[in-house]
């Protein structure tokens, strides 16, 4: 990445306030939503307050593509297992795809026992290390399928953490301005008891045509990723063919090459248009090889789509820090005219009722104050 970055993202990143831990972070896409600060599809996706402290993946090559977009100075490689006592002490949100092969319609189905879904497990570790605000888990439909209902179950009851309320929700990434028929599934636990208001679907879709029309005349160009699959047609995956007046299918990570043909062109989509279908910028840059960068891009959380839960994320703890300041407001309004008492027990009295006031808001304001 250049010394000297002037892609809007890479200003937004520098410039929040929320501190958010990152698991599984793959490429960074969720990342990338949550920072925003970036355009796609004829929009600009504003700037976000959030902040990424800490980010992880166990992925070399995807940690490398990561790095050149998002940097490196908070990323570490390796193992979320032999990496924990790395984390920070504290931190706003926590926010993580955890790997979802073994329970994808695609995958191995081996859900409980299998040695990448259970990780979901260390999720739940950090987010009672560090005990933040929200946290976002992500995976597959699969879940919510007749052989991954069980798993799913005990997987949402582990999750329900004390202090928090926990909610989930299948997201449809065509209805929040993703062009393509991704769906997924969200669990969103907030602290406190007000429930998360999950962000309203935009009522329109982007068609794959719309996302991908300027690129069809252009000549294949490594340096922008716009390079595609030679493999002839196949039966089954590798001759599916995106329609033009509707949004992609699914892209996925794994397809050895057999990726969705062009709605109009004699050819596979190059990786730059899978990454338009997910959302990506064109600024974003992919730096490893073609089948490597297949898997970064179809294991990504779409940008756009993160952005908008992002959004929602922000707002809920928001609202809870301007409540919990007027309720301190009110209560230290009631404390000053209350019954007389020396200046140092009406300190302590104050304090302690604005920890009480903000602790659904993760915030001790004794701490600022005197920590």
């Amino acid at each position: 990445m250049p010394a000297s970055d002037e892609r809007p993202f890479i200003q937004t990143l520098k410039a929040g306030r929320h501190s958010v831990v990152s698991l599984f972070s793959g490429c960074g896409g969720m990342d990338l939503g949550f920072i925003g600060g970036f355009p796609f599809g004829g929009r600009f996706y504003d700037g976000l307050p959030f902040k990424i402290v800490w980010a992880n993946d166990i992925d070399r090559l995807a940690c490398d593509t990561y790095a050149a977009n998002l940097g490196d100075e908070h990323l570490h490689r390796g193992s979320i297992v032999d990496l924990m006592d790395t984390l920070p002490g504290s931190a706003d949100v926590v926010i993580g795809g955890f790997p979802c092969q073994d329970v994808s319609i695609n995958g191995q189905r081996s859900l409980a026992n299998g040695s990448r879904t259970i990780l979901y497990q260390r999720m739940i570790e950090v987010i009672q290390r560090v005990k933040p605000k929200a946290f976002v888990a992500e995976n597959v439909k699969g879940l919510l399928m007749s052989h991954g209902k069980s798993f799913f179950e005990q997987m949402l009851a582990d999750f329900q953490l004390p202090g928090y309320t926990v909610d989930h929700r299948l997201y449809l990434a065509a209805d929040y301005g993703v062009p393509q028929m991704r769906e997924r599934i969200f669990i969103v636990g907030v602290r406190g008891e007000a429930a998360f208001s999950h962000p309203a679907t935009l009522g329109t879709r982007m068609t794959a045509q719309e996302a991908l029309e300027d690129l069809e005349s252009a000549v294949e160009n490594r340096d922008r990723s716009h390079i595609w699959s030679k493999a002839r047609r196949s039966p089954d995956q590798g001759s599916r063919c995106l329609k033009a007046d509707r949004p992609a299918t699914t892209i996925r990570a794994e397809h050895h090459g057999n990726i969705q043909w062009h709605y109009r062109l004699p050819r596979r989509i190059s990786l730059r248009e899978a990454a338009r279908l997910q959302s990506f910028p064109d600024e974003f840059d992919f730096v490893c090889a073609m089948r490597a960068t297949e898997r970064q891009i179809g294991n990504a959380v779409p940008p756009v789509l993160a952005w908008h839960i992002a959004q929602a994320v922000r707002e809920h703890i928001e609202h809870l820090m301007v409540d919990a300041a007027q309720r301190l407001d009110d209560a230290l309004f009631v404390e000053y005219w209350g019954e007389s008492c020396d200046p140092e027990e009406r300190i302590e009295r104050w304090l302690a009722l604005a920890d009480g006031y903000a602790r659904n808001a993760g915030w001790r304001p004794s701490d600022n104050l005197f920590g």
